[in-house]
């Protein structure tokens, strides 16, 4: 393998990784903004009221975009061990 194909093999994996990272992390982050804004104005400083909706939420969009996350995955793995001869030699 040379340097160009290491280079595009790692940014089509590290494509595909932001890509199925970005749904939960913007919830994550959505929803944690949204959770300060709350304990910021009633004044609860309570660790577990920041955490749970969060892990919920996250869970939540996991669940859903699931069947879509697969789908990339798999289109990503295929398209790799379709055509494996350039990596060989």
């Amino acid at each position: 393998m040379t340097d160009a194909q290491i280079t595009t093999l790692m940014q089509g994996a590290l494509e595909t990784l932001m890509w199925i990272v970005l749904p939960m992390l913007a919830t994550a982050v959505i929803i944690g903004i949204v959770v300060s804004l709350i304990q910021t104005l009633t004044s609860i400083q309570d660790q577990t009221f920041s955490f749970a909706p969060r892990v919920v939420a996250v869970f939540v969009v996991f669940l859903v975009t699931f069947p879509w996350l697969l789908r990339v995955l798999v289109t990503f793995t295929s398209n790799i061990l379709s055509d494996f001869t350039p990596f060989i030699k």
